[in-house]
């Protein structure tokens, strides 16, 4: 006591104050207790707002977006090939990828001076036969063995079928269906050109398009990011080059085989078969059902030949030649394959069922580079204060 009214008395030593309170530190969840309850909801309320408006922005975009994003994927399938006629050459990148659009261009041009003249003659053909074929038919075994066999329940649906064929006013209605057919691959076709256009600017300026990503990584993480790119890059291209390759075997012995026992439009059908097989699990069977179908045109026998065919086919793909060219494209477990596949076309359809198995390729190749290294560092377990 004595010491403590010394120092109260000596100016230079200050008594201390001890009842004075302390300023209570200002944290975040007190400073928006004290925001007004109205501008506090109507924040939130413009929060929301704003995220409708950018979800109402992406809806709208939505195709801009899958035109955008199917042309990366062109893109990164066709580079190893621009990169080997660099390689290989020694040409400039801007030569290697005109030389790759100018191939596919004409790969696309000659299908269709191959296939459309034909089909115009088959439809031709068609309209003009019609009534004979349908007698031919009428008076043929296999349709008289039916109606022996079903009675008048097959007669009468055959009667059916034959009216509505010779009434004028379904016709119009046909035309009507025929007109949204052509509306829709006449916008198919636009939406084919933007994407070769972009697929072009992608492939010419996808290094520079990789250097700007790996400049908003840190500098120290610029070369991991790098490495990390390229190999996402190069298993997106050997996906997309083993699959090419699948449906071109498809297309081709499509081509030969069809042209031998005679089904109707060869050439038209080994491009269904080429287009099919390029959609995983589910394509090269679709193709195979839809070609068979159109073999009845002929006979049964032509459509029984057909799918035995593709039958055989299909097992030899399953167990030959996609264990062999795809082994080397991307390694994904078969479990992962089904389900990104089955994931991807309910998403985006085919477009999404064709971009589903690179994209899981893509994850796989980054939980093994990024997640299992920084899981592997974690030696010790975290020190709890």
């Amino acid at each position: 006591m004595r010491r403590r009214r010394l120092m109260s008395k000596n100016p230079s030593h200050p008594a201390p104050a001890e009842h004075t309170p302390r300023p209570e530190p200002r944290t975040a969840a007190a400073a928006i207790s004290r925001i007004n309850p109205f501008v506090f909801g109507l924040l939130g309320a413009l929060g929301v707002l704003v995220a409708l408006t950018i979800g109402g922005i992406v809806t709208q975009l939505g195709t801009v977006l899958v035109y955008i994003g199917f042309a990366v994927f062109l893109a990164l399938g066709l580079d190893p090939i621009v990169s080997f006629l660099e390689r290989r050459f020694s040409l400039p990148r801007p030569g290697a990828v005109a030389i790759v659009v100018a191939g596919v261009l004409l790969l696309f041009a000659g299908i269709i001076l191959a296939i459309v003249p034909v089909l115009v003659e088959q439809i031709t053909n068609l309209i003009d036969n019609g009534p004979q074929m349908v007698k031919d038919i009428q008076h043929s075994d296999w349709y008289q063995a039916l109606n022996a066999q079903l009675g008048t329940n097959f007669e009468d649906a055959a009667a059916a079928v034959l009216k509505f064929v010779q009434d004028p006013s379904n016709f119009l209605n046909i035309s009507g269906g025929v007109l949204a057919v052509g509306t829709g691959i006449a916008g198919g076709f636009t939406g084919v050109t933007i994407v070769l256009i972009l697929t072009l600017y992608f492939m010419a300026s996808l290094r520079s398009m990789k250097a700007v990503a790996a400049r908003f990584v840190p500098a120290y993480q610029r070369d991991t990011f790098s490495e990390l790119v390229e190999d996402v890059s190069g298993a997106v291209g050997r996906y997309v080059i083993g699959q090419v390759s699948l449906a071109l075997v498809n297309g081709v012995l499509s081509l030969i085989v069809m042209s031998i026992i005679g089904a109707p439009v060869p050439a038209l059908l080994a491009l269904i078969a080429f287009i099919g097989s390029m959609i995983p699990l589910v394509g090269t069977l679709s193709a195979s059902i839809i070609n068979a179908l159109i073999c009845l045109i002929v006979n049964p026998v032509t459509a029984l030949i057909a799918f035995g065919y593709y039958l055989v086919y299909m097992q030899i793909e399953a167990y030959v030649l996609s264990p062999r060219i795809m082994s080397k494209a991307v390694a994904v477990p078969g479990s992962l394959v089904v389900i990104a596949a089955v994931a991807g076309g309910a998403l985006g359809g085919i477009p999404g069922a064709l971009v589903a198995i690179p994209v899981a390729a893509s994850i796989i190749i980054i939980v093994q580079k990024v997640l299992f290294p920084a899981q592997d560092r974690k030696r010790t377990p975290p020190r709890v204060i």
